[in-house]
């Protein structure tokens, strides 16, 4: 039996996966899971946006003539821009690309209103932002920078609700912190996106350098629900791993059986992911409480 088949033949579909997810809605309106959100919990709205690492590849393939082997990989595109051209060019478009507002989703505004401790985004747009925005929640945000000419010993940098530059001292009492790893558009326009910018981060990583402490202290002893993601590409898997790294024991991961990644399947099983096989619109109004 393939590995694909194994993991079809013990994941919860069906009723029994709506059920779970019920509740795992249960488990994130008490704080007991950390929601990891991917970047297709954006198709849910009308977005021009890109929503997957494809769409932005095709974004940079627009507007820059690409050599072969960068074609389709955002990661190798940016890298490309940024060594022909300059940073700013990278910065610039990425700008571009997320320049267009992504509407909250239900999941958005639900999680914002939860008050929960942690939420890990890992796209670049702003939606989860702005659900928090909109709520009376006492929020910040901490995001991943490139250490590519800053001059600075830092892998990332603290905002308050307003947008503003703060310390890791402030972020000790949020009731809420949002965790960009990759960075996003807003505030400030921080953005991981070339190799470049991941190779010091990689380096680092296994040991928990970049994670910042705040996400390190909330992250334990919860667990984590993975919403909207893919992990086709090992850069995406090193990094779920590594942010969810030394939290509990307790990891689920809402999925697409038809578009499993023979990589995805192995991913699941050695981190100790519980696939749930919901569709994604279906997955959101049962977190939300549309269980009926």
């Amino acid at each position: 039996m393939t590995a694909l088949a194994t993991t079809a033949s013990v994941m919860p579909d069906g009723l029994e996966a709506e059920r779970l997810l019920a509740d795992l809605a249960a488990q994130l309106r008490a704080g007991g899971l950390v929601p990891y959100l991917g970047p297709a919990l954006a198709c849910l709205a009308p977005v021009a946006a890109p929503t997957t690492h494809e769409a932005l590849a095709d974004f940079f393939a627009a507007k820059v003539a690409l050599p072969r082997r960068a074609k389709g990989n955002a990661w190798a595109a940016a890298q490309h821009i940024e060594s022909t051209r300059h940073r700013s060019t990278v910065s610039t478009l990425m700008a571009e690309a997320f320049r267009p507002p992504v509407a909250p989703t239900a999941l958005h505004r639900h999680l914002a209103a939860w008050g929960v401790p942690l939420i890990v985004d890992t796209w670049y747009d702003g939606a989860m932002r702005a659900a928090l925005a909109a709520s009376p929640a006492n929020w910040g945000e901490v995001q991943g920078i490139t250490r590519a000419g800053i001059g600075e010993d830092r892998w990332y940098r603290f905002y308050d609700a307003g947008g503003q530059e703060t310390t890791r001292d402030a972020a000790g009492a949020w009731e809420t912190v949002l965790y960009k790893p990759h960075g996003g558009v807003d505030p400030v326009r921080n953005f991981l996106i070339t190799d470049a910018d991941y190779v010091e981060v990689l380096t680092e990583i296994d040991i928990q350098t970049p994670i910042p402490d705040i996400v390190k202290e909330r992250r334990h002893g919860r667990g984590f629900l993975f919403v909207g993601c893919r992990f086709h590409d090992q850069l995406l898997r090193t990094y779920a791993r590594q942010v969810s790294k030394r939290s509990g024991d307790r990891r689920y991961v809402v999925v697409e059986p038809a578009t499993l990644t023979r990589n995805e399947v192995k991913f699941f099983a050695a981190q100790g992911l519980t696939p749930v096989a919901v569709p994604l619109p279906r997955a959101v109004e049962i977190l939300c409480g549309a269980v009926a």
